[in-house]
């Protein structure tokens, strides 16, 4: 009968899979290779290296605004924000607020240069990269501002269609009136004094009015 082991008095510190943390310091040594070897590059062409910060796997590709950035809502507007709600730029206060960064702009230009930089880039999931579009998507564009602008034209069009089939009926609708007018000024010659009394002559020369 084999006799049980017995504990070791460094069975309670922790182990370390020595094959992981080699595989993780040659990933380091060769990411350091790289950068150094992209710094020597950039200072041989005379520009200043700037490392490249970590991009999550599931960042989507930078793409434009779809829609107009309004900073002229709020123009002639008060805004009741509490004592203290905001540190510097960190926190909500007056101004320009960005929900994704917590951060206030004083004006609209820092606040548009905010929305371009790495920081909101990154914060709202972007990787900062754009897309380079291919041969085919800059013919489908093409062809959908050709559309756009057939579209607008006709529109425009229809404006001036609009408007003078509106010039035509406020002229009809004045010529009415100018009837009806006329016709009161006539009827009102043809009574006594004017007043639109009528008399009517029965037999005995009496006089109903």
């Amino acid at each position: 009968m084999s006799k049980p082991e017995r504990p070791s008095d460094t069975s309670f510190r922790k182990t370390w899979d020595r094959a992981e943390y080699a595989q993780k310091a040659a990933e380091r040594e060769a990411t350091v290779k790289e950068e150094s070897k992209a710094r020597a590059e950039a200072k041989a062409q005379g520009k200043k290296y700037y490392p490249h910060a970590s991009t999550p796997p599931d960042a989507k590709e930078t793409v434009s605004r779809q829609a107009r950035l309004d900073v002229s809502s709020n123009v002639g507007k008060t805004t009741l924000v509490p004592a203290g709600a905001s540190t510097g730029k960190r926190g909500r206060g007056a101004g320009f607020y960005c929900q994704d960064c917590d951060l206030t702009f004083k004006d609209n230009l820092q606040f548009v240069d905010h929305l371009n930089s790495k920081q909101h880039l990154s914060n709202t999931g972007q990787s900062g990269e754009v897309k380079r579009a291919t041969l085919e998507e800059v013919r489908e564009r093409l062809e959908w501002l050709a559309q756009r602008k057939r579209e607008e034209a006709e529109s425009a069009e229809k404006v001036v269609n609009l408007g003078e089939r509106l010039e035509k009926r406020e002229g009809e609708i004045e010529r009415e009136r100018e009837e009806k007018r006329r016709k009161r000024r006539e009827k009102r010659r043809k009574t006594e004094g004017g007043m639109g009394i009528k008399e009517e002559v029965v037999e005995g020369n009496g006089i109903i009015c």
